[in-house]
C-alpha cells in the first residue's frame, strides 16, 4: 500500500513540475516578444515612466483618451482640470493627477517626435 502511495506522489510531483516548467517557458517567450514589440523607444519611455511614476496607459486612462493626439490631450486636460478645481468642490488630488497625466503624455509625444527625427 505504501509503495503505491509513494508512486502516486512521485507521478503527481512530476506532472506538476512539467506543467510549471512549461508555464515558465511560455511566460519567458511572451516577455521576449513584448520586449521586441516595444522596440528602442520603450527604453526612453520606461525611464520617463520610472521618473514620473506614471505609465502612458495610466495617463491615457486618467485623461480618457485612446490615442496620443495633442488636441485631444489638451481638450480633455482643460475640462478635467476645471471640473476638479477646489473652488467648485473638486479634488486637489485628482487635479494634480490630471496635471501629471498631461505632463507624462506630452513627454511621450516628445520622445516619439525625437525618434521620428532620428529615423529620417
Amino acid at each position: 500500500m505504501a509503495k503505491y502511495l509513494a508512486q502516486i506522489v512521485v507521478v503527481g510531483v512530476q506532472v506538476v513540475g512539467r506543467a510549471f516548467a512549461r508555464a515558465l517557458r511560455q511566460e519567458f517567450a511572451a516577455s521576449q516578444a513584448a520586449a521586441a514589440a516595444r522596440g528602442s523607444s520603450s527604453k526612453e519611455s520606461a525611464a520617463v515612466s520610472s521618473f514620473t511614476g506614471m505609465t502612458v496607459q495610466e495617463a491615457q486612462q486618467i485623461l480618457n483618451i485612446s490615442t496620443l493626439n495633442p488636441e485631444e490631450i489638451k481638450m480633455n486636460f482643460e475640462h478635467l482640470f476645471k471640473v476638479n478645481d477646489k473652488a467648485v468642490g473638486g479634488s486637489f488630488y485628482l487635479q494634480s493627477k490630471v496635471v501629471r497625466a498631461k505632463e507624462r503624455l506630452e513627454e511621450e509625444l516628445h520622445i516619439q517626435k525625437q525618434n521620428q527625427q532620428q529615423k529620417t
